[in-house]
């Protein structure tokens, strides 16, 4: 059924990379930080910011927490080092664990946004340092579930793959040659222990995927949407999710002054 969400990952990765080059004129930089997970979405944005800059222009940053997979910290320190492009390690541990005190709570979503905010800082003063721009890594499935942290992961100066559903993350990931154990890992946040996305979600990647291209791009109806097979509970849910996350996608209202 995802075949016909196939991009072409040549071109993509062209108009990519034209548009990150871009993005960092326009800001008068030539310099770009990239928050690596050991993630494929931030894999792939780490190899085509170095494919379009250089890799001595782009900075990966690992921000593992103590609950951090070690397994994902071990994939971000090889993927900077796969490119060569400039590495960071910086525990957010104290930061966040301090911040936990202080908000005097061990609830895991709100810690999560915790983390997903302490690394957005992290980004912005090494941004800062280094007179470089903040390059997003999320994709256009995280954001129209609202599978994304506010001020936090969404956080950034340019989106290079916000245009991408996850699939087609993966696919241009095989062309640009991302380790095979990253394209083929489970997908994770890593915000606490044992964490994944789809885990968190209650459905897969894949499904969303296909129901949110029937749904937003080919612009089907709930009716034909079950008459190809979708269950009406998921179509309505991920429907739900799709308003009420619509705050997340654009810049905040405000109160017009009355005339």
């Amino acid at each position: 059924m995802l075949e016909e969400m196939q991009a072409d990952p040549a071109r993509e990765t062209d108009h990519i990379t034209s548009f990150i080059r871009s993005e960092l004129e326009g800001a008068g930089l030539v310099k770009t930080v990239v928050g690596l997970s050991g993630g494929l979405d931030s894999t792939v944005v780490a190899f085509l910011c170095a494919r379009a800059v250089g890799k001595d222009n782009v900075l990966g940053l690992v921000m593992p927490y103590r609950t951090s997979s070690l397994e994902n910290t071990s994939d971000a320190r090889h993927v900077a080092e796969f490119l060569g492009v400039r590495r960071e390690m910086i525990d957010i541990t104290p930061a966040a664990d301090a911040l936990r005190e202080m908000l005097a709570t061990d609830d895991r979503i709100r810690m999560g946004n915790v983390l997903a905010r302490t690394r957005m800082v992290v980004l912005y003063d090494r941004s800062a340092a280094h007179g470089a721009l903040v390059a997003g890594t999320g994709n256009r499935t995280e954001a129209m579930l609202g599978y994304t942290t506010l001020h936090g992961d969404s956080a950034c100066g340019f989106q290079p793959i916000a245009h991408l559903y996850k699939c087609q993350v993966r696919q241009l990931g095989a062309y640009l040659r991302v380790p095979e154990r990253i394209l083929t890992k489970p997908p994770s946040a890593d915000l606490w222990e044992g964490q994944t996305d789809e885990g968190e979600l209650g459905f897969s990647y894949d499904d969303a995927d296909w129901l949110l291209f029937n749904m937003l791009d080919k612009g089907r109806s709930d009716n034909r949407l079950e008459a190809m097979g979708f269950e009406p509970d998921f179509v309505a849910r991920v429907r739900a999710l799709i308003a009420t996350s619509e705050f997340k996608r654009r810049m905040p209202n405000s109160l017009l002054k009355p005339d």
